[in-house]
C-alpha cells in the first residue's frame, strides 16, 4: 500500500509539473500578446533594420484588438466559463494559422541566427552546458573526502539519519548551484545578442531544470544506495520513477523553453496554446506508460485490484489534460489538488516516520510518534496546503493582493477562509504536538515498574491526570480555533460569547448535580485522594480505580463489577494502597496451652517470612504477637499484628496461618473451639428415663381400621 501511495505521488508530480507549466506558460503568452513588446523584443526591433520586418510587425500590431481593460472585480467562475469558450474557439481558429505563422516567424525573426549560422548557436549551447557540467564535475571531485565520510557514516540512529539527509541536501544543493554558475551564470556575463541570448538561455534553464530533477531524484529515492533512501520503496522501484521522473522533467522543460522562445516572437495567444496542448498531449502519453508499466506492490488495495486502480488514474489524467487543453485552469487545478493533495500528505507521513525510525526498526510505523515526528510532518502537511490553497487562488485569477484592500463581501469572505485555514491549521500543529508529548510521558508511567517511592507516586499521579488533561486542552484548543474561526470571518463572538454565558447559567440552575460533580472531581485530583490502580472504599463502592472522566470515576470491585461513580457522590474516601498497611488478627488457644510459647513461636514465624525472598520486599515489618486481648467462654484471644505494603497483607497472612498451625501442632499449642457441656445429678436422669416410658405406654393403640 505504501509503495502503491508513493507512486501515485510521483505521477501527481510529473502531472503537476506537466500541466502547471503548460498554464503558466500560455498565461506569458497571452500577457505578451495583450501588452506591448519586452524590452528585449523592443532592443531586437532597433536591432533589425530590416524593413520587411518593421513593416510586418507593424502590419500585426496593427490588426490585434486593443487591450480591453479588465474590471476591478471579476467573478472567477464567470470568468472561468469565459475562458473556456474562447479557448475552444481559439484553438480551432489556430489551426489553419499554425504553419503560417510558425513561416512567418522562421522567415523574418529567425533571419539573425540564420545569418550567424546555426552550428555556431548550437556549438554556444554546447560550450556553457559543458562548462556547466565541468563545474559541476569540479564540485563532485572536490567533494570526495566528504562523501567517503558519508558513506562511512553508519545510520543506525535518529540523529544519524538526519545528519546524513542534511549533508546529502548540502551536497545536491552544492551541484545543481555549480551547475548554474558554470551554465546560465557564466552565459549571462557576456553580452549576446537579444534573439541569441533569448534562444540559448531559455534552454540553458531547461537543462539546468533537467539536472535539478536528477539530483532531486537522488535525494529522495537514493537508486544506487538503499540506506540514504527517504522515500520507503525497493530499489527497483526507485529506479522506475528516478529514470521516469527524468525523461518527463526533461521534455517539460525544453517543451517550455521552445514555448518561451517562440511566444514573443509574433505568436499569437491560440496558437502558443495549440502548441501547449500538443507538448502536454505527449506528456500525457510518458504518464499513462508511467502508470501502466509501474511497479507491481505486493499489497493489494483493500477495494479495488491493480488493473482498476490504473484505469481510474488514466480518466483522471485525461481529464485533467482535456481541462487544461479547453482552457478551464482552475478547474483542472481544483480537481487535481483534491485528489493529489492527499496523497502527497501520506507520501510526507511516511517518509518522515521511515527517517525517524526508531533505531533497530525496519519500518517507521509508531504507535506513538516522537515530538520532532509531529513537528516535521504536521509542519510539513501545514505547508503543503498553505502552498495548495495559493496555487488554487492563482489559478482561479484571485488577487491575494487586492483581497488586503478591498472590502466587498466577496473579499471579506475569502480573507475570513485564508485566515480559517490558517487558525486551523496552528491549532492542529498545537493540538498533536501536545497531545505527543501527554501520550509519551502517560507511556512512560503505564510502563514504569517503580513500585514505592517518588517516583512511584509521580507515576501514579501522571497516569491520573495526564487524561484529564488531553481531554481539558482538546476542549480548550477547539472551542479557541472555533472562535477565531468565526471572527475571522466577521462574525461578532462577543455576543456569542455573552449569550453562551447567559445559556450556561441556565443550564447550570437545571445541572446543578453535573456542575457538583464536576467541580467535586476537581477538588478529588487538587487533594490527590486516589489515582488509576488504587483500590478505594467510598461508603457501599469499593474497587480499583481504573479511569476517569470530567464527572466521574470507574471502580472495578475485587470481584468483577464495575461501579460508575460520580464524584459528588463519593463523600470521604478510604484509600486503601497508600504507603503502609498494619494487618491484625486473632488466635484462639485453650486455657490450657503455654502462652509464652506461643508467643515465641509467633514471633519467629514473622522473622522467617521476612526473609523469604518471596515476600522479604513486601514486609515492612515482621508479625509479632501483641499479648493476650480478651478471656473468652472458651479460648484465649491473642492478637498478632504485622505491617507490609498496600495489598500484600492478604497474601502474606495466608502463608502465615498456614505456618502457625504448623508449629502449634508440632509443639503442643491446641486451638480453641467452641464446646458444649451438660451436667447434673443421677436422679435426675432415672427421673427422665422413667418419664420416657409412662408417656410411650400412655399412647393410644391403633384402631382396627
Amino acid at each position: 500500500m505504501g509503495k502503491r501511495l508513493i507512486g501515485w505521488w510521483l505521477v501527481l508530480l510529473v502531472s503537476a509539473a506537466m500541466f502547471g507549466g503548460g498554464a503558466a506558460t500560455a498565461q506569458t503568452a497571452q500577457d505578451s500578446a495583450a501588452q506591448d513588446p519586452p524590452a528585449q523584443v523592443r532592443q531586437l526591433l532597433d536591432l533589425l533594420n530590416d524593413p520587411a520586418v518593421r513593416g510586418w510587425l507593424e502590419r500585426e500590431r496593427a490588426a490585434r484588438p486593443a487591450p480591453v481593460s479588465a474590471p476591478e472585480a471579476v467573478d472567477p467562475v464567470t470568468g472561468q466559463l469565459d475562458t473556456i469558450r474562447n479557448q475552444i474557439a481559439g484553438i480551432g481558429a489556430a489551426l489553419p494559422r499554425l504553419p503560417v505563422e510558425l513561416g512567418q516567424i522562421a522567415d523574418t525573426s529567425l533571419h539573425q541566427i540564420r545569418e550567424r549560422g546555426i552550428l555556431p548557436v548550437v556549438l554556444v549551447l554546447v560550450g556553457f552546458l559543458a562548462l556547466g557540467g565541468g563545474f559541476e564535475w569540479l564540485y563532485w571531485r572536490l567533494s570526495r573526502r566528504n562523501i567517503r565520510w558519508l558513506i562511512a557514516q553508519p545510520l543506525d540512529s535518529v540523529s544519524n539519519r538526519l545528519l546524513a539527509v542534511a549533508v546529502r541536501l548540502g551536497f545536491g544543493t552544492g551541484a545543481i548551484c555549480s551547475f548554474a554558475l558554470g551554465s546560465v551564470g557564466a552565459f549571462l556575463a557576456f553580452d549576446w545578442p537579444p534573439l541569441l541570448r533569448l534562444l540559448v538561455l531559455n534552454y540553458l534553464l531547461a537543462l539546468l531544470a533537467q539536472r535539478m530533477s536528477v539530483v532531486v531524484g537522488r535525494f529522495l529515492l537514493a537508486p544506487g544506495g538503499e540506506r540514504f533512501r527517504i522515500i520507503p520503496m525497493d530499489t527497483a522501484a526507485a529506479w522506475f520513477w528516478h529514470r521516469r521522473l527524468t525523461v518527463v522533467v526533461g521534455w517539460i522543460a525544453f517543451g517550455m523553453a521552445t514555448i518561451n522562445f517562440l511566444a514573443p516572437l509574433g505568436l499569437s495567444h491560440d496558437v502558443v496554446n495549440l502548441i501547449i496542448s500538443g507538448l502536454s498531449l505527449v506528456t500525457l502519453l510518458l504518464t499513462l506508460e508511467i502508470i501502466w508499466r509501474r511497479p507491481a506492490t505486493t499489497a493489494a488495495h483493500p477495494l479495488l485490484g491493480p488493473r482498476a486502480v490504473s484505469v481510474l488514474a488514466t480518466l483522471f489524467f485525461l481529464a485533467l489534460w482535456v481541462l487544461r487543453a479547453i482552457g478551464a485552469s482552475g478547474i483542472m487545478w481544483t480537481l487535481a489538488v483534491v485528489v493529489g493533495l492527499p496523497v502527497v500528505v501520506g507520501v510526507v507521513q511516511r517518509s518522515v516516520n521511515h527517517i525517524l525510525r526508531p533505531p533497530g526498526s525496519e519500518h517507521g510505523d509508531q504507535e506513538i510518534p516522537t515530538v520532532l515526528a509531529v513537528c516535521l510532518e504536521r509542519g510539513l502537511r501545514a505547508l503543503l496546503i498553505i502552498g495548495s490553497a495559493l496555487l488554487l487562488a492563482r489559478a482561479w485569477q484571485v488577487d491575494l493582493g487586492a483581497l488586503t484592500v478591498q472590502d466587498t463581501l466577496g473579499t471579506r469572505a475569502i480573507r475570513g477562509v485564508l485566515s480559517g485555514v490558517m487558525v486551523l491549521l496552528i491549532a492542529d500543529f498545537l493540538w498533536h504536538l501536545v497531545k505527543t508529548i501527554i501520550d509519551r510521558k502517560l507511556a512512560e508511567a503505564l510502563a514504569s515498574t517503580e513500585t514505592e517511592g517518588d517516583v512511584a507516586r509521580r507515576m501514579g499521579r501522571l497516569r491520573t491526570l495526564l487524561p484529564i488533561l488531553r481531554n481539558v486542552l482538546f476542549i480548550v484548543f477547539a472551542v479557541m480555533a472555533v472562535l477565531m474561526v468565526l471572527a475571522g470571518l466577521g462574525v461578532e463572538v462577543g455576543p456569542l460569547i455573552a449569550g453562551a454565558g447567559v445559556v450556561g447559567v441556565a443550564v447550570g440552575f437545571g445541572a446543578q448535580t453535573l456542575v457538583k460533580d464536576i467541580i467535586s472531581g476537581m477538588f478529588f485530583l487538587l487533594d490527590d485522594a486516589f489515582r488509576v490502580g488504587e483500590y478505594i472504599q467510598s461508603g457501599s463502592y469499593k474497587g480499583t480505580v481504573e479511569s476517569f472522566s470530567l464527572r466521574s470515576v470507574k471502580l472495578r470491585h475485587h470481584r468483577g463489577p464495575l461501579f460508575t461513580v460520580p464524584f459528588g457522590s463519593l463523600g470521604a474516601i478510604q484509600n486503601m494502597s497508600r504507603d503502609w498497611v498494619i494487618d491484625k488478627f486473632p488466635i484462639r488457644i485453650t486455657y490450657d496451652s503455654d502462652i509464652e510459647k506461643a508467643r515465641k513461636l509467633v514471633k519467629q514465624i514473622g522473622r522467617d517470612l521476612a526473609a523469604d525472598p518471596e515476600f522479604a520486599a513486601d514486609i515492612l515489618e515482621p508479625m509479632k504477637m501483641q499479648g493476650v486481648e480478651a478471656f473468652g467462654d472458651f479460648a484465649v484471644e491473642l492478637r498478632v499484628k504485622m505491617m507490609t505494603k498496600p495489598g500484600q497483607q492478604f497474601t502474606i497472612r495466608r502463608k502465615a496461618f498456614a505456618l502457625i498451625k504448623k508449629a502449634f501442632e508440632q509443639n503442643g499449642i491446641k486451638f480453641a473451639m467452641p464446646t458444649v457441656q451438660v451436667a447434673g445429678s443421677d436422679e435426675a436422669a432415672e427421673a427422665a428415663v422413667a418419664r420416657t416410658a409412662l408417656d410411650a405406654t400412655a399412647k393410644p393403640a391403633p384402631s382396627a381400621a
